[in-house]
């Protein structure tokens, strides 16, 4: 059997290569002649350190990627609410349109302009009411049929006809 050759450098001056089991000039028994290499501890499974033969680092999991928005994304989202505060805004616009009164509601012209005829709700203590609804009738009149209809109700001196807009409607009015 045959020993393995000993580590280090053998020209190195006060070492022999072939001494066996002998201490150098100077150094206590039972202590390592050189300071252990590489910062590990010279018992094995003290925390910190890994053990003698293991690999120096644990393998890291991977980085779980961020969630980030695609701009396509963004865009999506920012049309879904554009569209959104559109139809909000054009709901609470419509709540006083004349398609919503009821009998006892009192109308205002909503321009002053003769082509565009459309009527929103106000209070009938407003200074701007300017007729009230009598009475309120479903279905699709033209000029004639619909004065001929508002001459049977009682006090009626003017009408307001919407048709073409899908909810068609006849208002038999009142002077205020």
């Amino acid at each position: 059997m045959t020993t393995p050759p000993p580590q280090g450098n053998p020209f190195a001056q006060g070492q022999n290569p072939y001494a066996q089991g002998q201490q150098p000039y100077g150094q206590p028994q039972g202590q390592a002649p050189y300071p252990p290499q590489g910062g590990y501890p010279q018992q094995p499974g003290q925390p910190g350190f890994p053990p003698q033969g293991a690999a120096p680092y644990a393998p890291v999991p991977p980085q779980q990627p961020s969630r980030r928005f695609s701009p396509k994304t963004i865009k999506n989202v920012a049309a879904v609410a554009i569209v959104g505060t559109m139809l909000v805004v054009g709901y609470i616009i419509s709540l006083d349109d004349a398609e919503n009164a009821a009998v006892g509601d009192c109308l205002k012209s909503s321009s002053s302009s003769s082509s565009n005829d459309r009527m929103e709700v106000v209070d009938c203590t407003s200074s701007e009411a300017e007729a009230k609804v009598l009475k309120k009738i479903d279905g699709t009149y033209t000029s004639l049929t619909a004065e001929t209809e508002c001459r049977k109700v009682s006090g009626a001196t003017s009408f307001y006809a919407q048709t073409g807009d899908g909810d068609n409607f006849l208002l038999c009015l009142s002077d205020v």
